[in-house]
Formats: structure tokens, C-alpha cells, sequence
């Protein structure tokens, strides 16, 4: 380090806090920049802005420091052995970090999707270099590591813009399949928002222990199909209702038949010996 005088030494602060506030301002700058930019992915738009600040910072500091007379040769060894202190200390971290450079570079959602990871699905809030975050429908945050990530199984509900909505119906055994059919076809034909193409598709699904099983599905876009599905089971009770159609509820049938006939048994006297 470098020695200053008084005089000096107020010279050297003045032209270092200089050095500072201009890395401040390029850092302003150039967020204010990149966030006018709509060529860029949100997740690689804050990747570029994080790092290039980070890069601002840096030489700002260096800049400051060489300012105050530090040499820079023995601030970057000194760098070197830190780095490789925190490296060992910071496993996680890095792990983190190189997995969410993965994440973003094979964007399989965006912020705002709806996504589901294991048991918590939720809109995506961002996607930051050690996480990612998530709001749940009951207005929850939740952080999920990117190594998590990269390693879960992640279903983008909303990547398409069309999703299908699949409705399970029971009906009694007594009703006719054919007129099921025809009454839920009816049903999907008169709801604006269930789309034609492509078509409502009517699936039998077997016998259940109580009841025929069945499944019909729609097609909707993906920001109705909450509305939709729900506005289906209540338009399918209705018409179920006013058709006369029975939907069942558990239940079991006891036969009593006429029990077996009992197998014939008589008794006989012992023979009689004659010879006596």
C-alpha cells in the first residue's frame, strides 16, 4: 500500500468516491437499459443485468482501491485464496448456481407459468441464479433450491395454449351409455367456452363396483379451465337431474335366493340274521 501525505490523502478519497459513483451510475444506467429491452427472455434479462452490475461493481472497487494505493496484485492473490476458501464453504451455493444456469438456459417455464414440483404447484415468480419461487393458490411462498429443480420432476400447466379438462362421471348400471353420451356432447356443444376442434372426446372406462365409469374431456384455453370444469359438473348434474339420470352412490346388493335343498339322509334298521 501506497503511503499519501495529508493533502494527498483527501485527494485520493475524493477521486476513489468518485470511481464509486460512477460504477453506481453505469449500474443504473445500464438497468434501466436492458429493462426497455423486449428482445430478451425475463430469465436471461436478469441473468445479463446481475451479472453485468456485479462486473460494474468489481471495477469500480478496483478502480477505488487503486485510487487508495492498494496494489492490485496482492488484492487479486489475496482474492484467489478467498475464492478457494469459499468455494470448499459454498458447495451448495455453486451447486445451486450452475443449476439454475441450466434452468434458465433450457427455459422450461417462465415467470407467471403454473407449475407443479412434487406436491406444490404454484405461479412462478422468478427465477433467480440459487431458486426459484413459487406462489401457491393459498398465497404462499415457496423457495425451491435449483439443484431441486433440476433434479424433480417440473409439469408446465400452462405452456400450451390450450389444456383439457378431463371430467370423471359415474352413472348407475341401469342407464343407457348411448344417452350419456348424447346428453354430455349436448352439454359441451352449448358452452361457449369449450372448443370444437379439438373435439370433446367420451371415454368408457369399465364397470366400477357400484357404478359404470366414465370420463369426458374437453379442450379449453388455459386461462378457463378452472371456469370451465367447474361450470361442466354443475351443467352435468343438471342435466342429469332433469333426464331422470341416477348417479350412484357406494353401495351393495345382498341376494337372498332360496337356500340349497339339504342333502337326503335316512336311517335303515341293521339286516337280520337268519341263519340263527
Amino acid at each position: 500500500m501506497v503511503a499519501f501525505g495529508t493533502g494527498d490523502a483527501a485527494r485520493a478519497g475524493a477521486r476513489a468516491l468518485v470511481a464509486l459513483l460512477i460504477g453506481v451510475l453505469v449500474v443504473s444506467l445500464l438497468r434501466r437499459s436492458l429493462n426497455k429491452t423486449q428482445r430478451l427472455r425475463p430469465q436471461h434479462l436478469f441473468l445479463l443485468r446481475r451479472g453485468l452490475s456485479y462486473l460494474v461493481i468489481i471495477v469500480a472497487m478496483a478502480w477505488a482501491l487503486r485510487e487508495l494505493g492498494f496494489e492490485l496484485g496482492a488484492l487479486l492473490g489475496a482474492a484467489g485464496v478467498l475464492t478457494v476458501a469459499l468455494g470448499f464453504a459454498a458447495q451448495t451455493s455453486v451447486s445451486n448456481i450452475i443449476s439454475g444456469l441450466f434452468l434458465i438456459g433450457e427455459h422450461p417455464f417462465a415467470v407467471g407459468d403454473i407449475i407443479q414440483v412434487a406436491e406444490t404447484t404454484g405461479e412462478v415468480l422468478s427465477v433467480d441464479l440459487l431458486s426459484v419461487k413459487l406462489r401457491t393458490f393459498d398465497n404462499l411462498l415457496v423457495r425451491i433450491p435449483n439443484e431441486t429443480m433440476l433434479k424433480s420432476n417440473v409439469t408446465n400447466m400452462t405452456h400450451f395454449p390450450i389444456r383439457r379438462a378431463d371430467l370423471k362421471i359415474s352413472v348407475a348400471y341401469k342407464e343407457d351409455i348411448a344417452r350419456v353420451r348424447e346428453i354430455m356432447m349436448s352439454i359441451a356443444d352449448k358452452n361457449p367456452l369449450c372448443l370444437q376442434e379439438p373435439r370433446p372426446l367420451f371415454v368408457f372406462l369399465g364397470y366400477g363396483s357400484s357404478a359404470l365409469e366414465m370420463q369426458f374431456s374437453v379442450w379449453v384455453k388455459k386461462d378457463a379451465w378452472l371456469d370451465v370444469r367447474n361450470a361442466m359438473y354443475e351443467e352435468i348434474k343438471k342435466a342429469f337431474d332433469e333426464n331422470g339420470i341416477e348417479i350412484p352412490f357406494p353401495h351393495v346388493s345382498l341376494y337372498a335366493g332360496s337356500a340349497t335343498a339339504p342333502f337326503p339322509v335316512s336311517l335303515v334298521s341293521p339286516p337280520v340274521d337268519r341263519t340263527q
